[in-house]
């Protein structure tokens, strides 16, 4: 068997963080010629993660403008793309989950005939703008992808139900615990940079800390007003210290500063890069968010995570017990939280349940499949 040509591609921070295992793990695979290429849909973000993980780029399309539609992204990505494919001529590509950049890329793949493994299939709420665009970026990559990395047999479930054959689908676990493993091992090792060092002079000894998190679309406007209102109560009880690192995104930034600004307890800080978010995670008492990869990370770390969505596509980790769905209700949000800081059962049924998303072997379990 001939060495096979591999460019992984990315381009958000949270693809970025799943997907640098895998490459480290490529990049010591004698049998796999790598190449990465990143769209760069996220900038600073993505940056921070190749930085930490020691990561560089082979190809960096760079694509990311201020204000630019979904429409504008897209073809963006398909065009720039397919002139990697041209002079690359890889035998697979591999994208990840379901962002604007892995389901463009996957389609300039299938128009040239290049196979595709998607790291992160399978996942569904099978409602077509719930989260938006992200549902239909990866039922559209599933439909032309070859190989099909589940993280879970739920995800695998429905992989089948829509009619892909079962030698087409692995069950490795999340990549996401891999690289938390990694990050974790990096922070016990001594690593600390400034982002981390202002974090333990945030942090207040004694008190809960509750981590908050929130950069959904279908959120913006009225939920994040909601959710703002349920972290203003928040913070009036007693022993209770919220830190909210704030996304960029106008639509997150402006309800957040103008509904929480000031208020006593509650740390609105500037997004962190990912070993400052771990550190943060691994500091927390709970964690209120609408991502998707916190839902995967936090129960590795023993922290409970409520949800603010009405559905989520990883419903592994509220079946399991981990993760529990609160929506955007002010009173839901804080009745959850208060009843898991008032009750140490409730608490430690939640932090210490097993989580779904795999024991870090994730990247190991696809990479046997390219040794020579």
């Amino acid at each position: 068997m001939h060495n096979q040509k591999v460019i992984l591609v990315f381009g958000t921070r949270p693809e970025a963080i799943k997907m640098a295992p895998l490459a480290l793990k490529f990049k010591d695979n004698p049998a796999i010629d790598l190449k990465i290429c990143i769209t760069a849909q996220h900038r600073h973000m993505l940056d921070q993660v190749m930085e930490f993980f020691g990561l560089q780029a082979d190809y960096d399309l760079d694509l990311m403008k201020a204000n630019q539609s979904l429409n504008q992204l897209a073809s963006r990505i398909l065009s720039a793309f397919d002139e990697v494919l041209e002079r690359e001529q890889p035998d697979w590509i591999f994208v990840h989950g379901d962002t604007t950049t892995s389901s463009m890329c996957a389609l300039a793949a299938f128009h040239r005939r290049v196979r595709i493994a998607h790291v992160e299939a399978g996942l569904r709420t099978y409602i077509k703008d719930s989260p938006f665009p992200e549902e239909i970026n990866r039922q559209m990559t599933g439909k032309i992808t070859d190989l099909h990395f589940a993280p879970t047999t739920s995800s695998r479930d429905n992989l089948q139900r829509e009619g892909v054959e079962e030698q087409d689908i692995l069950v490795t676990g999340n990549t996401v615990i891999d690289a938390l493993h990694l990050a974790v091992q990096k922070l016990q090792s001594g690593y600390e940079d400034d982002e981390i060092a202002q974090l333990k002079s945030v942090i207040t000894a004694g008190k809960k800390v509750i981590t908050v998190t929130g950069h959904r679309r279908e959120n913006f406007g009225g939920g994040f007003e909601r959710i703002c209102e349920a972290i203003k109560k928040l913070s009036a009880i007693e022993d209770v210290q919220v830190i909210f690192p704030v996304h960029l995104n106008p639509n997150v930034q402006q309800p957040v500063n103008d509904l929480l600004s000031g208020i006593a307890n509650i740390h609105l800080i500037s997004p962190l890069a990912y070993p400052a978010f771990v550190y943060l995670m691994q500091a927390s008492h709970i964690i209120l968010t609408d991502s998707g990869g916190v839902q995967e990370e936090a129960p590795s770390l023993g922290k409970p995570v409520l949800v603010m969505r009405e559905n989520t596509e990883r419903p592994e980790a509220v079946e399991a017990g981990t993760v529990k769905l609160v929506g955007t209700d002010p009173e839901k949000i804080y009745s959850e939280v208060a009843a898991l800081i008032q009750n140490p059962e409730n608490y430690q049924r939640m932090s210490s349940a097993y989580n779904p998303y795999g024991d870090g072997q994730a990247v190991e379990r696809i990479n046997q499949l390219f040794v020579g």
